[in-house]
């Protein structure tokens, strides 16, 4: 296996583009969206697809606030996926009008998208079923069933090479009176392959992807719709010219673009454009040897789910994090390096966006250089649910 060579991409990041004015008024650690980029980022997605908002379904597990999500729907992304029923609460009151549950819901999680397919009775809410035990679960519901198939990630969904049981699943589905509406292929698992192995890698499933759809028409069973790529495979799946022509509408999904990461800025072209759109501000609070700081960004701040170094450091190319603790984030210094000051901020890019801005209650919004207003992370975390 090929593996990308650089995972911390930053060094054509400029720290006067990421500082704030009044920052030393602001408790530590933050979250800091930049509107400016989140706006260009979005317009980098939108070009890369050729100007068809329509193509992108992106998955608002990244996006977390509603105040994010009304600024895609404002540039004309009407389709979105996610992945609880928190999510596809808040993405439906921000005007979203097609949301796919792209995550496996049984029991009360089930009852629950019942209730919200209801009360949002103008937004298409559909699931994902690879059973038929599943299928029941949807009857006499308003939900629209995406087969969830599984192209070598093993996590969820169908085996891709088992064509008979998705035929199967999508009949039951007609037959149980609910709407087939495609297949939902995420092929997250190619992330750590460099792109051009990635891209082989893809396209020979996306070849057994369309194998699969002319099973299904060929058993009478029209695909309206094929859902696939996350953020590491986005560049596949605009490659693979044969979505281009097809009969069904394709659509990718990636959510991380939005905000960008050191994973994301690794795993794409750079001349893409991406830039890092939401940041940790974090203070430096100790200096516990002459060759290592401490800030306050441990792994309650910026996730440490992708292993350390959980982030890098805008500004500072030389500075490494090590593995943070609680609340704590041991940052190592090259000798011979300046060192920041007790008191200084920090700018971290995490290594994973999606559940840090999880971390937090709520976002600091930075336009211009200057924090122009507080949104909450509204899809934060769980709804409560019970009877």
């Amino acid at each position: 296996m090929t593996v990308i060579s650089d995972p911390y991409p930053l060094s054509g990041l400029g720290l006067d583009d990421y500082r704030i004015a009044g920052v030393a008024e602001v408790c530590t650690p933050a979250l800091a969206i930049y509107r400016e980029i989140v706006d260009s980022n979005i317009a980098v997605t939108l070009r890369l697809l050729g100007g068809d908002a329509n193509r992108w379904r992106p998955h608002v597990k990244t996006t977390k606030l509603a105040f994010i999500m009304r600024r895609l729907v404002e540039a004309g992304i009407a389709n979105f996926k996610c992945s609880t029923s928190l999510e596809l609460m808040t993405v439906c009151e921000a005007g979203a009008r097609d949301v796919l549950l792209a995550y496996p819901v049984v029991g009360a999680n089930a009852r629950r998208v019942r209730e919200l397919s209801e009360q949002f009775g103008s937004v298409h809410i559909s699931a994902l079923v690879e059973s038929e035990q599943q299928i029941k679960t949807w009857d006499g519901s308003r939900v629209g069933l995406f087969i969830d198939v599984n192209p070598g990630m093993d996590r969820t969904g169908v085996e891709q090479d088992d064509i008979q049981k998705i035929v199967g699943l999508a009949r039951a589905i007609e037959a149980a009176g609910l709407a087939f509406r495609g297949v939902h292929y995420y092929d997250g698992h190619l992330s750590n392959l460099a792109l051009p192995e990635r891209e082989r890698v893809a396209h020979r499933g996306y070849d057994q992807l369309i194998e699969i759809v002319a099973a299904l028409e060929s058993a009478s069973v029209p695909v309206q719709e094929v859902i696939t790529a996350g953020t590491p495979a986005f560049p596949c799946t605009l490659s693979y010219s044969r979505f281009g022509d097809a009969r069904f509408v394709h659509r990718a999904s990636p959510g991380t673009v939005v905000y960008g990461d050191c994973s994301s800025l690794a795993q794409l072209p750079a001349e893409y454009g991406y830039r890092p759109a939401a940041i940790v501000v974090s203070t430096v609070v100790s200096q516990p040897t002459s060759r290592r700081v401490t800030c306050d960004a441990g792994h309650k701040t910026v996730s440490a789910d992708a292993g350390a170094p959980t982030c890098a450091v805008i500004g500072w190319p030389d500075l490494l994090p090590l593995k943070p603790s609680e609340e704590h984030l041991p940052i190592e210094v090259a000798p011979g390096d300046a060192t920041p000051a007790i008191g200084e901020t920090l700018y971290l890019v995490p290594r994973h966006i999606c559940p840090t801005v999880n971390n937090f209650d709520h976002a600091l919004i930075v336009a211009a250089g200057a924090i122009i207003g507080v949104e909450r992370v509204t899809a934060r975390g769980r709804e409560v649910c019970t009877l």
